[in-house]
């Protein structure tokens, strides 16, 4: 495997959606920082443009026509996500190893350099950078850190409270992730899952250059929701002591009716008290199937086996 991608170093992936007005200047920067700065070294871009309505694609083509032999284009047939589009990305990737990075300008270059260092030299498998500070509104800061603080608590202790976006996978990393194929797929749990110990380092994320963000708070939920589901048991779990505790209750009630009734006479009356335990039962029954419906649409969309994402054509 390393021989048929031994001409080409690094691989850099960018999944584009709605990024035009910055595309130009990221490869510019790209150009800058990291492939000049590395002559040593043989590089690739890669673009994949994940179903963008704007200009994104026509911007693209202008920027591989002005760096032929490095950029390459990945166009999707429509929108199939962040993460599948980095997987299409990496399908294509020819490097020894693959950096994930944003198109929004948010992630500065420079920092491949130093990945590189720790990839190359140090021999880390795999290298995040972790995001220790943020340039962006309050609103972004507050859900990162639940977001995240929920998947270090209920999945991976080892989570950066940062989390992570830009990462560095050598070719044994990628290859185990490019196998896994799986139909909800949550990018960071994957590569904390392979065991390789990532070397993490800190960051500080930068505020967008052009355009605003298309990562709203339902897309956030349902990649949450992904994260949590696809690695860890935890909600079942949470389910079954529910039902436990919700058992124990009623039996508890109804012992207490029974002593009630033995000594004479029944303090509650009337269908008050009866529609209360009916509707909190009858919650936390939907709650549970609620629960148990999305591992089974999980498990159905897996063997499915449908493709992840479908190539509309590449520009090379």
């Amino acid at each position: 495997m390393m021989n048929e991608h031994s001409a080409v170093d690094y691989s850099i992936v960018l999944p584009v959606y709605y990024n035009e007005g910055s595309l130009k200047g990221v490869m510019e920067s790209l150009k800058e920082q990291v492939l000049n700065a590395n002559p040593h070294r043989r590089g690739e871009v890669i673009f994949v443009d994940d179903g963008s309505g704007d200009g994104s694609f026509e911007e693209l083509v202008s920027i591989q026509a002005r760096y032929p032999g490095v950029v390459r284009i990945v166009k999707l047939t429509r929108n199939f996500g962040q993460v599948n589009a980095l997987m299409a990305g990496f399908s294509m990737a020819k490097g020894r190893c693959v950096v994930a990075m944003s198109a929004d300008g948010q992630d500065a270059p420079s920092l491949i350099n130093e990945m590189f260092v720790s990839h190359f030299d140090e021999g880390h498998e795999v290298v995040i950078c972790s995001r220790s500070e943020r340039d962006e509104s309050l609103y972004r800061i507050v859900t990162s850190r639940v977001f995240y603080g929920i998947m270090r608590r209920l999945v991976f202790p080892n989570m950066p409270s940062g989390g992570f976006d830009f990462a560095l996978l050598g070719r044994r990393a990628l290859d185990v992730i490019l196998r896994m194929r799986e139909s909800n797929p949550f990018f960071q749990g994957q590569i904390l899952w392979t065991g390789f110990k990532p070397k993490v380092i800190p960051y500080r994320r930068e505020a967008r250059t052009a355009g605003t963000s298309r990562w709203t708070f339902g897309r956030k939920l349902t990649y949450l929701i992904d994260g949590i589901l696809s690695y860890s048991f935890a909600p079942i779990r949470l389910i079954s002591v529910l039902g436990i505790v919700v058992a124990f209750m009623g039996f508890l009630y109804a012992l207490i009716v029974l002593v009630v009734r033995l000594v004479g006479g029944i303090p509650t009356q009337g269908w008050a008290p009866l529609m209360i335990v009916i509707l909190l039962i009858g919650g936390i029954q939907m709650i549970m199937l609620g629960v148990i419906g999305e591992y089974v649409w999980r498990a159905l969309e897996q063997a499915r086996k449908r493709e992840p994402y479908v190539i509309d054509r590449i520009v090379e």
